[in-house]
């Protein structure tokens, strides 16, 4: 299996764990709603559920990012110039998923 393929497996579990802290985070969502509602009324059209869709995009994004930080500075610590290291998409990885806990445990009470 090629270099890529398997890092491919990596950023298909961080979209996974974004998608569900977006969907699931009671904490995150109600937070980045209220940035919706300010920040962008008039695009949305005042619908409500255009909102919340915005809300949870806004709050899987975060964790994308704010997960991938700690594989950033890994890798500008380490010197990595053209390609990253094997090490990196795991710290992404465990870094999105420790922002993903909140979430768990409302995503299994639910039963997808």
């Amino acid at each position: 299996m090629s270099r890529t393929m398997e890092r491919n497996f990596y950023y298909i579990a961080i979209a996974l764990f974004g998608v569900i802290n977006g969907l699931f985070n009671q904490a995150l969502v109600p937070f980045a709603y209220l940035f919706v509602k300010v920040l962008a009324p008039a695009l949305l059209f005042g619908s409500e559920s255009l909102a919340l869709m915005m809300a949870s995009l806004m709050a899987s994004t975060a964790t994308i990012i704010a997960g991938g930080i700690p594989a950033a500075l890994y890798e500008r610590y380490v010197g990595a110039q053209d390609d990253s290291t094997d090490v990196s998409p795991w710290i992404w990885l465990a870094g999105t998923g420790v922002l993903t806990l909140p979430a768990v445990g409302n995503f299994f009470d639910i039963k997808l």
